[in-house]
């Protein structure tokens, strides 16, 4: 993992600071009844000197040669680390959810689980829980999220794997 902690970075943040910065890289969308679709994705970790770090996530479809051609996704939030190793996050997506997720914050690693996710009426899907991994392996962000809506179970959604910009 080789990244560089800034010595003016808020203590609080110091189990989170492997992930800090901006990566890209690529993935796939794959979900019961729509065709597995492959994806560009950049991801933003930062920080302001507070005790959280701002998550900007877009991702974009692309074509047999790797151009982005249309928006695909994108989500926003704030990630919290407290001090007895956990992390709360919340994140928002114009498709019309709302999540709350917490998790264990290991070395390199941290596993997430959907404590509440709210709906606006006309959310794009019927979206009800949540498990997402981000594990920082031979220096590459490699992300996945399982998702359950009201029709289907828990089962992978979408992974990717990103390099450090």
């Amino acid at each position: 993992m080789a990244f560089e902690i800034p010595a003016d970075l808020n203590p609080a943040l110091i189990g989170l600071a492997w992930i800090r910065g901006r990566w890209e890289g690529t993935g796939f969308r794959e979900w019961p009844g729509q065709e597995k679709v492959s994806y560009a994705l950049q991801v933003d970790f930062a920080d302001n000197g507070e005790d959280y770090l701002h998550y900007l996530c877009q991702a974009f479809e692309v074509d047999s040669e790797g151009a982005p051609t249309k928006p695909l996704f994108m989500e926003t939030g704030f990630w919290r680390p407290l001090s007895d190793g956990t992390v709360d996050v919340v994140m928002c997506s114009p498709d019309g959810f709302a999540e709350i997720w917490f998790g264990k914050l290991q070395p390199g690693r941290l596993d997430l689980i959907t404590d509440a996710v709210a709906r606006t009426k006309d959310a794009k899907v019927a979206y009800t829980a949540g498990r997402r991994l981000y594990g920082n392996v031979d220096g590459k962000l490699l992300f996945s999220f399982d998702r359950a809506t009201t029709d289907q179970k828990l089962q992978p959604y979408i992974w990717a794997t990103l390099a450090r910009r």
